[in-house]
């Protein structure tokens, strides 16, 4: 896992995005943040039992399928399932200790 600061490759919304291995942050000061860093360590587990490319494939389709269903951008973004998870977890530090394969799945 590495860590990159640049506020340019992240849409105004967003203060973090991963893409494996990285975790592109719109601040230095975001790297002190426990919560948000497990909550991208989360995506990293993701995208690599996933094989990383499979998992942004996957990440597009859901996130269009919930784009028709709540047909609000935020809203379908937030109930993609490896969001939705992430998200849910963020908060227990040691999730990933316990996680089992594709935990994202109890999600859908």
């Amino acid at each position: 896992m590495f860590f990159v600061v640049n506020k340019y490759l992240l849409r105004r919304r967003f203060v973090g995005v991963t893409l494996w291995p990285f975790i592109v942050m719109r601040t230095p000061d975001l790297k002190k943040d426990e919560v948000f860093i497990n909550h991208e360590k989360i995506h990293i587990r993701q995208q690599a039992e996933m094989l990383v490319i499979p998992f942004f494939i996957w990440y597009a389709i859901e996130y269009l399928y919930r784009l028709v269903q709540y047909r609000d951008n935020y809203v379908a973004y937030l109930n993609i399932s490896f969001e939705r998870e992430a998200y849910a977890r963020e908060c227990e530090i040691n999730y990933l200790r316990e996680r089992p394969f594709w935990s994202f799945i109890a999600y859908l």
